[in-house]
């Protein structure tokens, strides 16, 4: 958390950024992929508080958590904060598009199937009822490229982009999010027994005093390191003839 942050004054400015995002674009409300995870869960609630009109979209696909601890946790959230909710379940959807592919598909390129439709579900929801899609990346996943090119990486805005995963656990707390949200280890919930740390071989601590300019180990910033400079293609528009 940024020194002397003062974070009811911080909500209020971005539930400000919030409401001038949809009158710029003359939007009638907001649309987000409610995973049942901590970013979802802060970037949901400041949407509430920003636009009455604000729809919560739970997506599983395929893996049992999604029907289970995700879309609990999910649906928790949603009461907690009057949120309306849609659930829209895409594993038919996944199956059908990899036996359209008729070929072999590495995991990696399965795994990442599943965030590419949420973000095409929300918006086709989005066009059809003129709302924008609220995006709900951080910014140590940001940094780090764990996000999916395209899928989740995909919004019309971020209300909680410039935060790392330790100051969305500071917001989560003040606004008093489920304590099983806040408390489960952190997932993208892609397939059964993932989690991000594990995924990634670094902890959100570790990423977030990196960025913060504290020490982390050489093994830590390494990876850190080469995490960014790989992924560093989903952080930049596309490449085009002309630019250099």
């Amino acid at each position: 958390m940024k020194k002397g942050r003062d974070i009811e004054q911080d909500i209020s400015k971005r539930i400000d950024f919030i409401r001038k995002v949809l009158a710029d674009a003359n939007a009638g409300g907001i649309v987000f992929g409610n995973s049942g995870g901590k970013d979802s869960a802060l970037a949901g609630i400041l949407c509430k508080m920003a636009c009455q009109n604000t729809l919560a979209v739970m997506m599983p696909c395929q893996a049992e958590r999604n029907f289970a601890q995700d879309m609990q946790d999910a649906k928790e959230l949603a009461n907690k904060f009057k949120i309306q909710t849609k659930i829209v379940d895409l594993t038919q959807t996944k199956e059908a598009l990899l036996g359209a592919l008729n070929s072999d598909i590495c995991d990696v390129a399965s795994i990442n199937i599943a965030p590419r439709l949420r973000m095409t579900a929300l918006y086709a929801i989005a066009a059809n009822e003129n709302r924008l899609v609220a995006g709900t990346g951080n910014r140590s996943e940001t940094y780090m490229g764990y996000f999916t090119k395209w899928g989740d990486g995909a919004c019309d805005f971020n209300p909680i982009a410039d935060l790392t995963v330790g100051e969305i656990y500071d917001f989560l707390h003040f606004l008093n999010a489920p304590k099983t949200i806040i408390d489960k280890a952190p997932s993208a919930g892609l397939f059964d027994g993932q989690t991000d740390e594990n995924e990634m071989g670094v902890s959100y601590k570790s990423i977030d005093n990196f960025l913060f300019g504290r020490e982390v180990s050489d093994k830590e910033r390494q990876i850190i390191e080469q995490y960014h400079r790989r992924s560093n293609h989903k952080r930049k528009l596309p490449l085009v003839f002309g630019d250099e």
